[in-house]
């Protein structure tokens, strides 16, 4: 089946013009004149690529670029404009766009454009097959394919057969309880029963009660016998979760349970003996809390024996907007509205808020949304104000750190094949510098500023690329709006020099 184009022009001349350039290429050309009929083809089928004229009859081509972005269709975009400027470009390649073509566009140009183009798209698909087949995007409770998530399941998959006891450590809302479910799950022990304790909701004259059981008239209100945490368990896992949270007292008498498998339920006076798997967790630095006093040492040694640390939801890139996705349309299906997806501008923002809080303040943001709202994308106006803001100042302080002072530039180093590589920074009043040759040289060195050197690599790269700018920012591994500056830059300065 051939690759589908979409060609979106007004201008009956030039889509004829475009067609006869393509009739030799094995290409289904389908021609609309108008962005709406452009949008209601996006909302039938997925083309291989599209071309986008940017002035349309009833609206502008970087409206459709926008709408694209906002339903996450993933198409690569050809601008053919007549009205081209670096700004435009530059716009438009942040919403999406792959290519910028600038009327009257050749043959040739077209042709190459759109062959890089469909080749990069099926090359990124593969990869995300191949990706998709080595990584788990979802395991047991757990949503996400980054790597500190695929080193956890790799983790829980190499302690849950065995016996030995766990203590996972990550911040509140990360999803350790989750985890302690999913090497239940995956021991031998599965069948069993899996029960939670939270030691930091329980009032320290219960705890003792609520992990080992009480007979009829053992306490004030024991009106009769009652199995606790660790009988139930048998067989199976009893999960602590916060155990630094623990009074020392009742540290000393768990210490005694794991370390004989034997306990008196309150008011008892016979041993039960019980066959329990621990796993425990806490939000704390365990070996700080020892140190403070708050924590048993020997209890922490008995314990710590397989250490599973939980990353932070900031550390997990790309699973941000995975879980945000997740919980949108959870969310949505439950309560009957009609969210569908984020935008790439609200995924932005989530991706670069630092979320103290974790997956716990994630799900309890999106179930907000979803409840005081019913729109079919989740915009950045819908996010709350602590994302939006916290974001913008992140973004200004990246800025800060990475724009130079209007006084010096940036420039790239480069190796011996021209290709730019790590950042230093020169001034733009030096002159090339004649190197006294010392006693073991034997001819003068003259040493070339940065600068020059940079944009020489630069010009380069966009003639063997025919001027396609983002053919050559690709080579020389930059950003294209990085390359598009510095050439306007470059012939902003030319034109002073010559007035």
């Amino acid at each position: 089946m051939n690759p589908k184009i979409l060609l979106v022009e007004d201008s009956s001349s030039l889509a004829v013009l475009y067609k006869q350039y393509l009739k030799n290429e094995p290409y289904d050309v389908v021609h609309v004149e108008k962005g709406q009929e452009a949008i209601r083809f996006l909302q039938r089928t997925h083309p291989s690529i599209v071309i986008l004229d940017l002035q349309l009859p009833d609206m502008q081509g970087d409206q459709i670029l926008q709408w694209m972005d906002e339903h996450d269709i993933k198409v690569p975009v050809i601008i053919a404009t007549a009205h081209g400027s670096v700004d435009l470009a530059v716009k438009l390649i942040h919403l999406g766009a792959k290519d910028f073509l600038e009327k009257p566009i050749r043959a040739d140009r077209l042709k190459t454009s759109i062959k890089i183009h469909l080749k990069q798209a099926k090359l990124e698909t593969m990869l995300e097959d191949m990706q998709q087949k080595m990584e788990r995007s979802r395991y047991h409770g757990f949503i996400g394919s980054s790597a500190p998530m695929q080193a956890t399941y790799k983790m829980i998959e190499s302690v849950a057969p065995t016996t030995a006891s766990v203590f996972i450590i990550g911040e509140s809302g990360t999803g350790k309880e989750v985890c302690a479910n999913a090497i239940h799950d995956e021991s031998d022990r599965c069948d069993k029963e899996f029960v939670a304790i939270n030691c930091g909701a329980i009032p320290k004259d219960l705890m003792e009660s609520e992990i080992f059981g009480h007979t009829k008239g053992a306490f004030t209100g024991a009106t009769s016998d009652r199995k606790g945490a660790a009988t139930q368990a048998h067989g199976g896992t009893l999960f602590l979760d916060e155990l630094c949270e623990m009074d020392l007292d009742m540290q000393k008498k768990l210490l005694r349970f794991l370390q004989t498998g034997t306990f008196t339920p309150l008011g008892a006076n016979k041993e039960v003996k019980v066959d329990v798997r621990i796993i425990c967790a806490t939000n704390r630095d365990p070996l700080k809390e020892v140190r403070e006093g708050r924590f048993r040492e020997d209890l922490y040694y008995r314990v710590h024996v397989v250490p599973v640390h939980l990353a932070p939801l900031r550390e997990r890139g790309k699973d941000i907007v995975a879980l945000a996705q997740h919980f949108l349309k959870l969310y949505a299906k439950q309560d009957k509205k009609t969210f569908q997806t984020i935008s790439k501008e609200a995924q932005s923002l989530l991706s670069s808020y630092a979320w103290p809080g974790n997956v716990r303040q994630l799900q309890n943001i999106l179930r907000n949304i979803v409840v005081l709202n019913n729109e079919k994308v989740l915009n950045s106006e819908l996010l709350p104000m602590e994302v939006k803001q916290v974001s913008q100042k992140q973004a200004i302080s990246h800025q800060k750190t990475q724009v130079p002072a209007p006084s010096s530039h940036v420039h790239l180093q480069t190796t011996e094949q021209g290709i730019a590589k790590a950042p230093i920074e020169t001034s733009t009043t030096e002159a090339p510098v004649p190197i006294e040759p010392s006693s073991h040289q034997t001819k003068p060195v003259t040493i070339r500023p940065m600068w020059i050197v940079e944009r020489e690599t630069i010009q380069e790269a966009i003639e063997y690329c025919d001027g396609n700018v983002l053919n050559a920012a690709v080579l020389l591994e930059l950003s294209p709006s990085t390359v598009y500056r510095k050439k306007q830059a470059w012939e902003a300065n030319d034109e002073l020099s010559q007035t």
